[in-house]
């Protein structure tokens, strides 16, 4: 039996002309910009963070924390960025 409403095929066009495949790379584009933009945002406020506790000289161990993590967080930023936007149509394998 056959459904009332017919599965669209991946080479169908949306109303606007992109192709579904299209659409959906477009998606992914913008959840990797949002995980970007928000360990932008964490990196940003772990520096902060950091340059507050060492003001405060008290709390050495979160200190130790952030000075370990920032860096981290860079390679996680740039290690996501090259396996996204940078890595054109080649395969990762891990």
């Amino acid at each position: 039996m056959t459904p009332a409403v017919p599965e669209p095929s991946r080479e169908q066009q949306t109303l606007d002309g992109r192709s579904t495949d299209q659409v959906a790379m477009e998606r992914s584009a913008q959840k990797i910009s949002d995980v970007l933009l928000n360990l932008e945002h964490t990196i940003a406020a772990a520096k902060k963070a950091r340059k507050l506790i060492e003001k405060d000289d008290v709390d050495v161990n979160a200190k130790l924390a952030l000075a370990a993590l920032i860096p981290e967080l860079e390679r996680t930023r740039k290690r996501l960025q090259q396996d996204t936007y940078f890595a054109g149509n080649s395969l990762r394998l891990i």
